[in-house]
């Protein structure tokens, strides 16, 4: 049985403030092809919510959010097929 995996990309925002991390998440994302995936690692408390909102208006999946650290989280997102 084979299992698919999808491809993983990764985007390190920490040390940056808003509108840096939506604007880095937005041209990364836009790079890839639908189905791929982006893992966001941010330290910025406002990007847990700017950046989940933006990808769900754009189409995209949001695959889960989870805290990493004392101030740091790590964002999951599928690019959808727009």
């Amino acid at each position: 049985m084979s299992v698919a995996t999808k491809t993983l990309h990764k985007l390190d925002v920490r040390g940056e403030i808003c509108p840096y991390p939506q604007m880095m998440t937005k041209k990364k994302i836009e790079a890839l092809r639908p189905g791929e995936q982006l893992e966001v690692l941010l330290d910025y408390p406002l990007s847990l919510e700017t950046i989940p909102r933006w990808a769900e208006n754009a189409g995209h999946k949001i695959l889960g959010i989870e805290k990493t650290g004392d101030a740091e989280w790590r964002i999951l997102l599928e690019k959808g097929s727009q």
